[in-house]
């Protein structure tokens, strides 16, 4: 299979939130913003306990929401602050349908749409 006909994704994401970034017609075409996704906030709780399950679970959500918007992927690049990177992408391998993907990481700074959309086109050509 050629690089040009594999399904590229990448994705810009700190602890909040996450763009992603796909071709247009899912395996050529230019790069172009899928989605964004917002992780929803953790309320305050008195139990510690409650409330460390409460984040993994809005956590979980958010991984699953930003995998949704990512259909048979060949190939992602992660990217963003933090280390919220490496959780997804353990996400992503445990899960069935991505654990085959070849999957990047790289550490960059809170960036436009234009931005990250240049960035992932340079990273896969």
């Amino acid at each position: 299979m050629s690089e040009i006909n594999k399904k590229q994704f990448g994705v810009w994401m700190d602890s909040t939130h996450a763009t992603i970034i796909g071709r247009e017609n899912v395996d050529e075409g230019d790069f172009i913003v899928l989605g964004h996704v917002n992780a929803e906030e953790a309320g305050r709780n008195s139990n510690e306990n409650t409330a460390n399950n409460h984040e993994i679970g809005i956590t979980q959500k958010f991984f699953k929401e930003i995998a949704a918007k990512m259909p048979n992927v060949d190939q992602i690049h992660l990217t963003g602050t933090g280390q919220i990177q490496e959780q997804f992408m353990k996400y992503l391998d445990d899960s069935a349908q991505y654990k085959n993907a070849v999957k990047t990481e790289s550490t960059s700074n809170k960036m436009s749409d234009e931005n990250v959309i240049e960035f992932i086109n340079k990273y896969f050509e």
